[in-house]
């Protein structure tokens, strides 16, 4: 914890320290560039969150230091993640690995709780030369004073100056509402619930985090991800505007499947929740928003720029952190809305084709018989199977996925 005087200037400060606010500093330190770094929570804190981290996570790191996921795979709260494994409608499963050739000594991904690699990444961040840290530090009101941002806290009184402001700050940051403009539209947001369990039967050996395809609640889908001290993370999600039309209690649902769904019945018989199950949204970047303006730039959840198929926050999120940083060493010091529209351009021409071509593959799921047919084929197909598994770094190959061309070849192989 840090403190500071009634009011202090800094050129730079990052709200949220997260993983997009704490790659920011970390992205901004290596290049020599200060930056205040400030969070309303104290860490160690919890996050709702799946706690996957993606080839996206490990690439970011490696990009900022590559000792840094060796550490982070050091950890013992860190789980080597090889794969995924897709279970359809009719409860056919398909394993399909992250990558074709897989080297057991660098994981392609991991999966640690929100609480232990927040904290982990906020420590790195701290420590690096530049970072100045500010928690608990909570700012709700934000006005622009010349070229500066005024930040202050309830009762307007003024506790920092600055040029920019970079909002990490999470899926309902006040910033990203009241300046950036950014909306809760139902059908862009996802609604979640997240709890941990302890004793759930036959998980992955090498990590691989599951997805439920189940019949009764689709377009949602149910998820299994394995921890390394053998609990789960387990959970559900749904379009908001799916789940509001069809009245959908999340709680209910999930506890059903649980109890009554054949492939995950007898696999929780024995498993004991530990807590309460959470709820959280998730802002999807189904649509293209603006993620700057004058004097400040969107990041992470805080831009919605969720995954609209897998619900991956935290990779996307720490993308924008190395694009933010890139941003501020190009424009040296000029934080005008034209050149900061830099880092817009810069996070849509690597995100975008992604989000897109995820948006269609959230809308696919809507079809059961069509996910069950490419499952049962690739179950016998190898060449099907490494095709699907390519998807998930090659985009080219995901881009099939949306033409009809490749269901009908999947169809008469």
């Amino acid at each position: 914890m840090s403190y500071f005087s009634p009011v202090e200037f800094h050129p730079l400060t990052i709200l949220g320290a997260g993983p997009a606010g704490s790659t920011t500093a970390l992205a901004l330190s290596a290049r020599g560039i200060p930056s205040l770094l400030i969070d309303q929570a104290v860490f160690p804190r919890d996050k709702v969150c799946g706690d996957a981290l993606s080839g996206k996570v490990v690439l970011s790191l490696k990009r900022i230091n590559p000792l840094l996921v060796e550490e982070l795979g050091a950890q013992p709260t860190s789980l080597a993640s090889h794969g995924v494994i897709f279970v359809a409608p009719n409860g056919k499963s398909l394993k399909v690995p992250f990558r074709r050739d897989e080297n057991p000594e660098k994981p392609p991904g991991y999966i640690a709780r929100r609480y232990d690699f927040d904290n982990w990444l906020f420590g790195k961040a701290s420590a690096a030369p530049g970072v100045k840290t500010i928690t608990p530090l909570r700012i709700e009101k934000f006005r622009r004073e010349g070229k500066d941002w005024i930040l202050s806290d309830k009762e307007e009184k003024t506790l920092i100056r600055t040029s920019l402001v970079i909002a990490a700050d999470g899926a309902h940051s006040r910033f990203a509402k009241e300046v950036g403009g950014i909306q809760m539209e139902d059908e862009h947001y996802c609604a979640g619930l997240r709890g941990y369990y302890s004793g759930v039967k036959d998980l992955d050996p090498r990590g691989y985090i599951e997805l439920h395809f189940a019949k009764d609640f689709l377009p949602g889908y149910f998820w299994i991800f394995p921890l390394p001290d053998g609990r789960a993370n387990v959970g559900v999600g749904m379009r908001s505007d799916v789940a509001g039309r069809k009245k959908i209690n999340l709680k209910e649902a999930m506890l059903k499947l649980i109890s009554e769904y054949e492939p995950l019945r007898r696999r929780f018989e024995g498993a004991v929740p530990e807590g309460p199950l959470r709820g959280y949204g998730l802002p999807l970047g189904s649509k293209k928003r603006p993620l700057s303006g004058d004097g400040f730039m969107l990041l992470g959840d805080a831009g919605s720029l969720i995954d609209p198929f897998t619900g991956e926050g935290i990779g996307n999120a720490m993308i924008c952190g190395l694009k933010a940083a890139e941003t501020v060493a190009e424009v040296n010091g000029d934080y005008s809305a034209e050149l900061l529209r830099r880092y817009d351009a810069s996070v849509y021409k690597r995100l975008w084709p992604e989000l897109s071509l995820s948006k269609k593959m959230q809308e696919l799921v809507k079809y059961p018989w069509l996910f069950n047919l490419v499952v049962n084929k690739a179950a016998r197909s190898k060449t099907l199977r490494e095709t699907i598994s390519c998807m998930f770094e090659d985009l080219d190959l995901r881009g099939r996925l949306k033409d009809p061309r490749f269901y009908l070849k999947v169809l008469f192989e």
